[in-house]
């Protein structure tokens, strides 16, 4: 690892911080709340930037140090205390060819991200006051050690585990979280018979272009270096989410006799979840792959939890984000080899066995996640209550909870 100062490096990862947060303020934001009803919108809105809030307090005070920290009695598991509040971090602090500074904003970026995308699987229902506790308890037992363990030196990073942006760490941990909490919610009144279409699909739309771009720093940021895997991450990235689009779009003009905007944008988002884990490891053409089967077994994987199985996530975050991020991390081990234009595997040999740690990092994951956060819904829900009540669900967020009003009914 460089360990002088480059301002080029220092340059793109300050830009790529940016474009990532970006992914949540305003793109998540406007995504999400152009697809609930409009009686919940600035419910959304609110959550999006509460979180945003207690996350970036939570990442000074120790969670940072538990995910990079290098003085804990067991590295394998969570990192050390020694960088709680930050300390011994300076304008002059460097990691790798950048500010310690600049890395530390960066990674807070994905800390933001992650537990914003599982309000996704509750919107339109849960309490406030149990989103806060949620998103902040599961910040620290969920999404910390997990980083840890794939990006911070721990166990599936000694394996060889291979997640170039966040597979795992991002869109696995938040698709498994969803699905609980989808399961442990309940449905909306009324869900699945009663009609629940998006508000605002321009609202959507605009967000999901806001997304687009800003997964370029998602991405492409995560090389942590303006150089050639940057590049690479870039192109692949925006290969992933064209095949994707592309893909959804596909298939539902099939099956229905016509393309719809919330199709083509679900089919973009599936890509560039899927894409995200491979991105710097893989060719164009392994994009090219992944994104089309991502939209194909994303919406696929949406038909089945929605329409046969009723199970409310309702904005399909573990059928896209979930689903995409295990078959994501999946094809990692199998395009990531120099025989199909990737940039070989870290530890492994041969396929096999790079497939077989990726299978491991996602069970470990998976099982982890749903675990915690099972045992978080419980406690909350034993505690303060998960659910607002039937007659703050029926008069909407907006009001009921936030004594605001979005949209006229």
């Amino acid at each position: 690892m460089t360990n002088s100062l480059s301002s080029a490096d220092t340059a793109w990862l300050l830009t790529a911080t940016a474009l990532v947060l970006f992914m949540t303020l305003p793109g998540v934001v406007l995504f999400y709340g152009g697809l609930v009803r409009g009686k919940n919108v600035l419910s959304i809105a609110i959550q999006c930037f509460a979180i945003t809030a207690l996350v970036s307090v939570l990442w000074l005070a120790c969670g940072y140090s538990l995910v990079y920290g290098e003085d804990g009695g067991n590295q394998a598991v969570l990192g050390g205390l020694g960088k709680v509040w930050l300390q011994g971090i300076t304008r002059s602090t460097l990691r790798g060819s950048v500010p310690e500074t600049v890395f530390v904003m960066f990674q807070l970026t994905f800390a933001i991200i992650t537990p914003v995308l599982v309000v996704g699987a509750f919107a339109e229902r849960m309490r406030f006051s149990a989103v806060l506790w949620f998103s902040g308890a599961w910040l620290l037992l969920v999404y910390v050690p997990v980083a840890h363990w794939v990006w911070g030196g721990g166990w599936l990073a000694r394996l060889g585990l291979m997640d170039f942006a966040g597979g795992t760490v991002v869109h696995v941990n938040a698709g498994v979280a969803a699905l609980v909490c989808a399961l442990m919610m309940g449905a909306r009144r009324g869900f699945p018979g009663l009609p629940m279409a998006p508000h605002n699909l321009p609202l959507t739309a605009a967000g999901a272009g806001m997304l687009w771009v800003g997964w370029y720093g998602f991405n492409a940021g995560s090389a942590l270096a303006a150089n050639g895997a940057a590049g690479m991450a870039l192109l692949t990235t925006h290969l992933g989410a064209a095949c994707g689009a592309l893909a959804w779009m596909t298939l539902e003009w099939r099956h229905y006799g016509k393309p719809s905007t919330l199709g083509i944008l679900t089919g973009m988002v599936a890509g560039l979840g899927t894409i995200t884990p491979a991105s710097g490891f893989v060719s164009p053409l392994g994009a090219v792959c992944i994104g089309t089967l991502a939209g194909i077994i994303c919406y696929g994987a949406t038909q089945l939890l929605k329409r046969k199985l009723h199970i409310d996530d309702s904005l399909d975050v573990s059928p896209v984000h979930g689903v995409g991020g295990v078959i994501g991390t999946l094809l990692t081990g199998l395009f990531a080899a120099q025989s199909l234009g990737g940039t070989g595997f870290t530890v492994q040999k041969s396929i096999g066995a790079q497939l077989a740690v990726q299978a491991l990092g996602v069970l470990a994951v998976g099982i982890w996640c749903a675990l915690v956060t099972w045992g978080l819904l419980k406690l909350l829900d034993a505690t303060l209550g998960l659910r607002v009540s039937d007659d703050q669900e029926s008069e909407g967020l907006d009001v009921a909870s936030h004594g605001e009003r979005g949209y006229s009914m």
